[in-house]
């Protein structure tokens, strides 16, 4: 059993941190992996990337947005209780090494996968430049977390609440403009993702996106989590979760993520109550 030890709701209830008692993983994990996750023994078995992680506290922060059935059922959790199962680390860690000038962009709960590498490219000595955003400020999550793991950050919001009034690409554009940038990471929403990728393809920018949204096992055995990726079926899952952004086919990508959008929508609607009897 791994406990709850901290809760925290953002995004107005949509959005919800968990850190978690699991010192083996905490002691091993690195950036860009993740834990799979099971709340009890009826649930469903679900894959996250850790937003943080503690060694000395032997804690792993997972954060996540509440989309069906089973987030639902995770919101339902309070501090105190216990994930029946959490297992990990998984997936290929993110490859870091000192290049210079890196930019980090996040938008919605891709900000939490963003943090570990963030940090971890800022550690080793690069000049990091955090870019994270959401359509309003109130949507806005770790901005405290993302301003202590980079040299500069920029806030950005689509309606103009907050920060820059506009799209992340903006402001990433006016930066590849000035800096002799070596490397961008993008991981938010696929759309966000698609166009980081080609206004760093105009900038001939090596660019790193994380594909866990679309992980279902995390083990590679289901082949929900099939991408293409440079012309080849890659997995999610094993292969990745991170790939060369400029070789990934969004638009498949996205249909695939769309294939079971009205049924999620159900399944919110049906288990939005904070019941654990799922």
């Amino acid at each position: 059993m791994f406990k709850i030890l901290k809760r925290e709701e953002m995004a107005g209830g949509t959005v919800v941190l968990n850190e978690i008692s699991a010192p083996l993983i905490a002691n091993k994990a690195k950036p860009g992996q993740f834990v799979i996750l099971k709340a009890n023994e009826k649930g469903e078995r679900i894959p996250l990337t850790m937003a943080d992680t503690d060694r000395n506290k032997g804690t792993v922060t997972i954060i996540y947005q509440v989309v069906g059935k089973s987030t639902n059922l995770f919101k339902s959790l309070q501090v105190g209780d216990n994930y029946q199962d959490v297992i990990g680390p998984l997936g290929t860690p993110t490859h870091l090494e000192k290049v210079g000038t890196v930019v980090c962009v996040g938008g919605g709960t891709g900000v939490a996968v963003l943090h570990p590498i963030t940090r971890g490219l800022m550690e080793i000595g690069n000049n990091v430049k955090a870019i994270i955003g959401a359509r309003n400020k109130d949507l806005l999550i770790m901005e405290d977390k993302m301003t202590a793991a980079s040299n500069e950050l920029h806030v950005c919001t689509d309606d103009g609440s907050y920060g820059h009034h506009g799209f992340v690409t903006d402001v990433l554009r006016e930066i590849l403009e000035k800096e002799d940038v070596k490397l961008v990471v993008g991981i938010g929403p696929v759309p966000m993702m698609k166009f980081v990728c080609k206004v760093t393809e105009e900038y001939k920018v090596k660019t790193l996106v994380s594909l866990n949204a679309i992980m279902v096992d995390g083990t590679g055995m289901c082949g929900c989590c099939r991408v293409s990726v440079g012309g080849e079926t890659k997995f999610a899952c094993v292969d990745g979760p991170e790939f060369n952004g400029h070789d990934v086919d969004f638009d498949e990508l996205m249909l695939r993520l769309q294939a079971y959008t009205a049924e999620e929508a159900i399944a919110n609607e049906k288990y939005s109550c904070k019941c654990k009897a799922l």
